[in-house]
Parts: C-alpha cells; structure tokens; sequence
C-alpha cells in the first residue's frame, strides 16, 4: 500500500489537529520482520496522513535483504512510519513503525524509547522472521501482543500452536488482523491496550 508523503503542507489540516478533549497520548511501536505489513497498518489505522520513509528496493539490497516470500516487494521502510489514532475522546495512540530488515535495526533503540507497548506483525509463511523480533522486545522489557496478518496464501494454525512455534508466555495475547482494514488494525491496537491495563493492574501476568 503506498502512502504518499512528500506532498507540501502548507499548515494542519483539520483532521490533522488533535482533538481539545484529548488528556493522555501513549506511544506505540509496530514490529515485525520484512514485508509482514507494517506499514500498511499505520497507514490503514492512521486518522491523519501517515508519514512514511518507504525507498524503492534497489539491487544494493540484493543479496543483504532476505526477500524469501516477498519477491514482489519493491518498496521499503528505511527509518519509520509515523500515525496517529484516537481511541476515544480522551486517549491518543501514536504509532512508529520499525523498519523489517536487520540492517535497519540500530535504529529500533530510539524508537523503543519512551514506548509503552508494542505491536508484533506476523507472517505465517515466514514465521522465522519474527523470532529476532520478539528476543529484542523480551530484552527491553518491552510488552507486546502478537497479530497474525492475513495473506492470500498463508497458512492458518491454531493459536495455540503457533505460541508454542514462537515460545510466547501463555499471557501474550495471539490475534488475527487484516492490515489492510481499518477495523482489524484498530481492534489490535484495542488488544494491546487492554493487555497493556491488565499488566498494570496484576503486573505479575507479565
């Protein structure tokens, strides 16, 4: 999904502004291994327009990113996506998403920074991608609910077995999401923060 943002703003569009009700703003960090979709859910959940840093895939990344199962990919992420979302009339999510190949990583430090959960997309075509992921997410302490997303042809498993593939604590919520859908995006995001309000609540589950 290409999100266009090297458009000239001239001042904040209305929908741009944050609405005079809104008391708490919770940053949100999206995850997940190359091409799981990432920034197709900041951009589908976004209320404002999502800012991305997307490049054209070039031959210097030929033989240093892992394309397997994303051949037909040909633009990337190279510092974050950026969006907004009200969940309500009082609290704002602010979402960053990361970019997926390892070369990019240095640059997830300052975006775990100041993070109150996180986001891990997954695709079950290539469920290795992910595991690097969520070891970087455990070493910072950093809570986070796993979203399957939905390819044409990815393989369905029960969520059981896929905790089991990814070594997730039976308190990490598995949910299933359509990135390309507004209502999906938004109903992980709703997971997370209820997730989120029950650690706070008996941080033990953690």
């Amino acid at each position: 999904m290409d999100f266009k943002s090297s458009e000239t703003v001239v001042g904040p569009r209305s929908e741009d502004v944050l609405p005079e009700t809104a008391t708490a703003a919770v940053k949100v960090v999206i995850v997940g291994g190359f091409g799981v979709g990432k920034t197709t859910l900041v951009g589908s959940v976004s209320e404002i327009r999502p800012l991305t840093t997307e490049e054209t895939m070039t031959q210097a990344g030929v033989g240093v990113d892992d394309t397997v199962g994303v051949e037909r990919k040909t633009a990337t992420t190279v510092a974050m996506d950026f969006g907004r979302i009200s969940l309500n009339d009082e609290l704002v999510l602010y979402l960053f998403g990361t970019p997926g190949q390892q070369r990019f990583w240095f640059l997830w430090n300052g975006l775990f920074d100041g993070a109150l959960g996180a986001v891990v997309l997954v695709d079950t075509r290539r469920l290795e991608v992910s595991f690097d992921v969520i070891g970087r997410l455990e070493e910072r302490g950093v809570p986070f609910v796993v979203a399957i997303n939905t390819f044409p042809d990815a393989p369905s498993y029960p969520a059981e077995e896929l905790r089991a593939a990814l070594d997730l604590p039976e308190s990490v919520p598995i949910i299933n999401c359509d990135a390309r859908q507004r209502a999906s995006s938004r109903d992980v995001l709703m997971t997370l923060m209820r997730y989120l309000h029950s650690l706070a609540v008996t941080p033990e589950a953690s």
